[in-house]
This record gives C-alpha cells, sequence and structure tokens, in this order.
C-alpha cells in the first residue's frame, strides 16, 4: 500500500499543469492550476467540437505561458456526461485522472465550512485532491474492450427492463389467476409464459380441458412437466378465485407484457453472442476463461469494466476500480468490522458476486477456500465477498502472467501458457 501511495504523490511535480472540469450536461466549469499557485478562473465551454477545440486551446497556451511540461486532466466520476471529452482528450498528450464525488464533497465541506456547491468552487477542490494524491487511474476502453463495455451495459440494462416486466406480469397474474403461480412457481420458465400467452384466464384453460393441456405441457417443457402438473393446473383452474370484472383488458396487457419479455429475451441473447464473438478479438481472455466457472460473459463483463487489465500495475488498483478494497473504522478501544468500500463499479462487483457463486459450489476450484472460510466463522455473504476479491486477485495473476489456470493440482497454481 506504502508504494502505491507514493505513486500517488509523484503524479503531480513542478512541471505538471493541473486541469480539471466539474462535468454537466450542456456546459463543462474548466480550470487550471500551476505548480507555483498561479490559476485560472474557471471558465465554461460548451459539450461539443467547438467547445473541446477552445477547452483545449486555453489549457494549451497556459501550458506555454508557463513552461510546463505535461497535463494531468482529473474530473468527477459521475454520469456519462464526461465520455465524450475523455474521449478527445485521450488522443491528446493529457494524463487522465478521476475523483470520487464522496471526497469532492467532504473535502469542499472542510475548506468552505459550507455544504455550498457550485460550477466555480467543484473544479477547484478537484484539483486540491489531484494535489493531494488521492485521484484514481481512469483507463478509457478502447477498439474490443470499448465494444464489451458498452455491450455489458446494454444486457444489465435489458435485464433490469426484464425484471420490471415480470414483476407487472406477477401482478397481473395474481389478479386473474392466483393459483397459477402456486403450481407453475416461476414464470420466468418458457412453459409458464406460453401458458399466459395462450390461456390466461382460468376460464380458458378449463375450456382447453386435461387431455389437451397435459400433451401441450409435455411438448412445450420437452418432457420436463406431465400429467401431474397438468391435473394440478386444471384443478386449480375450476377452483380460481381469480377477478373477472376487467378481466378482458388485463388479458390485453398480460399478452402486450409477454411479448416485450419475449423481445427481451430475444435481445439478451443476440447481445451474449456478439460478447462472445467480440472476446475473441482480446488475447489475454483465454486465460480468463481458463478458470474454470468464469464463462464468456462474466469474462466479456469484467474486460469491459475494467478497460485493460494490462494498463493497471496492482491488484490494489483493480480492486478500488471494483469497490472491493477494504476499509474500517476504529476509534480508541473500538475496533471496527472490516467491509469493502462500494465506491468503484457497481456492475464488476455484480459480476465478480455471480461468478463467486459458481467457484465455490461442489467441485468449484474456490470451494475449499469457501469452505475454510465458514469453518472459520465468517457468514456466508461475507465469505463470498471474500472469494469475489480471491477471484479478482486470480483474474489479475493469470492476465499479468500470460497464465492458464491449472486444477489438476491440490492446491491451485499458475501454469505458464505455451
Amino acid at each position: 500500500m506504502k508504494n502505491i501511495k507514493t505513486k500517488k504523490l509523484k503524479t503531480v511535480n513542478g512541471k505538471t499543469l493541473i486541469v480539471t472540469v466539474d462535468v454537466s450536461k450542456d456546459k463543462h466549469s474548466g480550470y487550471c492550476r500551476c505548480p507555483d499557485g498561479t490559476e485560472m478562473k474557471p471558465f465554461e465551454f460548451f459539450n461539443n467540437g467547438r467547445g473541446f477545440g477552445e477547452f483545449w486551446n486555453r489549457i494549451s497556451k497556459t501550458k506555454k505561458d508557463h513552461n510546463l511540461e505535461e497535463i494531468v486532466f482529473g474530473f468527477e466520476s459521475t454520469g456519462p456526461y464526461a465520455e465524450p471529452l475523455l474521449q478527445y482528450l485521450r488522443k491528446r498528450a493529457v494524463r487522465i485522472v478521476q475523483v470520487n464525488p464522496m471526497h469532492t464533497k467532504r473535502l469542499k465541506e472542510l475548506q468552505g465550512n459550507s455544504p455550498n456547491k457550485t460550477d466555480y468552487k467543484d473544479p477547484k477542490v478537484i484539483a486540491d485532491i489531484i494535489e493531494l494524491g488521492h485521484a484514481l487511474t481512469v483507463v478509457v476502453p478502447e477498439g474490443a474492450a470499448a465494444d464489451l463495455r458498452r455491450l455489458t451495459q446494454a444486457r444489465e440494462r435489458s435485464m433490469q427492463r426484464r425484471i420490471v416486466l415480470l414483476n407487472q406480469l406477477h401482478d397481473l397474474v395474481y389478479l386473474l389467476f392466483p393459483e397459477f403461480l402456486q403450481v407453475m412457481k416461476d414464470m420466468k420458465t418458457k412453459t409458464a409464459q406460453y401458458l399466459l400467452k395462450h390461456y390466461p384466464t382460468p376460464q380458458g384453460l378449463e375450456e382447453y380441458g386435461l387431455e389437451e393441456l397435459t400433451k401441450t405441457l409435455k411438448k412445450v417443457s420437452r418432457g420436463k412437466l406431465g400429467k401431474g402438473r397438468a391435473e394440478a393446473l386444471y384443478e386449480a383452474a375450476k377452483m380460481s378465485v381469480g377477478i373477472i370484472e376487467g378481466q378482458r383488458s388485463m388479458v390485453l396487457e398480460v399478452k402486450e407484457i409477454l411479448t416485450h419479455i419475449e423481445a427481451s429475451d430475444q435481445f439478451i441473447d443476440s447481445i451474449e453472442k456478439e460478447m462472445a464473438h467480440t472476446l475473441k478479438q482480446i488475447p489475454y481472455s483465454r486465460f480468463i476463461l481458463s478458470l474454470e466457472g468464469i464463462g464468456e460473459v462474466t469474462a466479456a463483463g469484467l474486460i469491459g469494466e475494467v478497460g485493460d487489465f494490462n494498463k493497471f500495475t496492482t491488484i490494489a488498483e483493480i480492486e478500488k476500480l471494483a469497490g472491493l478494497d477494504l476499509f474500517e473504522i476504529s476509534s480508541g478501544k473500538h475496533k471496527g468490522t472490516r467491509r469493502i468500500s462500494k465506491r468503484g463499479r457497481s456492475l464488476m462487483r455484480k459480476l465478480l458476486f455471480f461468478a463467486s457463486l459458481n467457484v465455490v459450489r461442489k467441485g468449484g476450484v474456490l470451494h475449499e477456500a469457501y469452505q475454510r472460510l465458514l469453518k472459520g466463522g465468517k457468514p456466508k455473504l461475507k465469505a463470498l465477498i471474500a472469494i469475489a476479491r480471491k477471484l479478482l486477485r486470480i483474474i489479475f495473476a493469470l492476465v499479468r502472467n500470460h497464465s492458464v489456470y491449472v486444477t489438476d493440482y491440490c492446491k491451485p497454481q499458475l501454469k505458464m501458457a505455451a
């Protein structure tokens, strides 16, 4: 940790121009500070090509006028509005860093003893944080990695929309045919959705008849469901207490929701295929995939979120990026509990958490490590988070060493790839 701190403090030296921006949707607020304390009054520029050009000309002139050698550009990591500017600066001689909004808020109140927030105050505070050495590494994804980030985010948004649709469907089915939920249990299955699409009411299912229902269940579920489930569903339809008033309107909405769910499933499937195709363009992806329990979607998502594993020199940097770095609050005799900060990329944490569920299963590569944590008294959730951290360290080591993961030994080892 000491080495990382030293590295951060060296981010700014006597020949560095600090440039910061308070990002907004239409107009950004820029600010420059020289090593001797000379500063430029905060200025506004539009979030477009002409505005970016004016911004770059102004900071380039400041650098030249004060005989400085490099520019460090910092911004607060909030929302998507900074991305066009980052892509613009990525092609120029600038080192890009970001600061945590929590740091900005706290330092701002400390300096001014006021929660006052303005577009002219914020960029100065961001510069203070960079000078203190608390800025974080920014890796702007390029090429295939950039595509993977967009695909991962698109998949996540689609999954969230699908959850909303399923919740809406659940509410309507509870009114139309509440017993359906007791018999079929899971509305995410294709069999349940097929029945709701064609026979959404208990009256329709009863008219369809037990014999035809049995045949349909066997066919749609590919033999997984048979006569027993058909009889239970048929009896439930006969005794249903579902609402009849306004039934036709609810049926229309059920069918509409099911159409959207089907379209969402198709879109997610196409995204995952594209992710798998794009992943092949990342040379080191095969090292990550060699770890049993890490699939193509997870590997693609992690690379997209990180940007490029090769641009990080220590695991601590990536742990901070994921918000999996540990902290504790202790004072005097009070010893605080160690927790993860959760201040990084939430989607990256989610991917690692679900991957940890795969690797701790019986026969999984980290099953024994997980069991040791449980025997040591750790609650299941904390043990899974510890496994997620361990998983990230292993992935980082595999990429750094150009190695594949070997599971043939009692203790996992890294073997150099041919």
